[in-house]
């Protein structure tokens, strides 16, 4: 596993670094100080598994380095870590594609979960920070899109598959793609069919969960339960 670490903070890098060693041993590590040095990497043909991308860089504040990156290269996963963790924040990183958002004062064992989560495709978010905006279905628990997150309260009965929202098959493959962060462009090359296709189907996917933007989709999976693995 290739994971770039853009941070210019050095000890918060070298304890990425050992909670890294500890997600997989043979993990090689890339540490770029700041958003042009990792463009730098990631065009020069550098395989990357994920990023793990801070918001106070000092050449590139916020969520602009996100989008960036994410235009340069919108097939690599990438998570952030930011000292502020508000719901408008994770919001917009979402929207932006991210496919986790890890406060900088989470501990070592939230972070490996949060890694090990992105690293099987699923989504990592801390619901707490959400809490206040979308009370429903929020147990605290981090979100991650298959299998569903609910508490121990929750019946086995609350799961709810594609089929239950009268999904097609081929709109549950869409869905699960845009849940991971997939732009239109992305899902099409994954399945083989035109960015017009895609459009239509992520159109049905929003109209049956009731939403009109990908992290309203995001947001309405969780709650429900949504379950999309067979």
């Amino acid at each position: 596993m290739g994971i770039l670490v853009i941070d210019d903070h050095p000890l918060m890098a070298e304890a990425i670094g050992v909670v890294i060693s500890l997600l997989d041993e043979s993990a090689t590590l890339e540490i770029a100080p700041d958003l042009g040095s990792a463009l730098r990497v990631t065009a020069g043909g550098h395989d990357f598994d994920l990023a793990l991308l801070d918001l106070g860089l000092p050449d590139c504040n916020g969520l602009e380095a996100l989008a960036r990156l994410r235009e340069q290269r919108p097939e690599l996963p990438v998570v952030l870590l930011s000292a502020a963790s508000d719901a408008t924040t994770i919001l917009q990183a979402l929207d932006l594609g991210a496919m986790g958002f890890i406060p900088k004062t989470a501990s070592r064992e939230i972070l490996l979960g949060a890694l090990r989560l992105v690293a099987a495709g699923q989504v990592y978010v801390p619901v707490e920070a959400l809490r206040a905006k979308y009370p429903p279905a929020l147990d605290g628990t981090p979100f991650a899109t298959s299998p569903p997150v609910r508490s121990a309260a929750t019946p086995a009965a609350a799961t709810v598959r594609p089929s239950d929202l009268g999904l097609t098959p081929r709109q549950a493959d869409v869905l699960a793609l845009l849940l991971k962060g997939h732009s239109n462009k992305l899902i099409a090359r994954a399945l083989d069919v035109t960015e017009s296709t895609v459009k239509v189907h992520v159109s049905a996917v929003l109209q049956s969960l009731n939403v009109t933007t990908r992290t309203q989709a995001l947001i309405s999976a969780m709650n429900m339960g949504l379950r999309l693995d067979s």
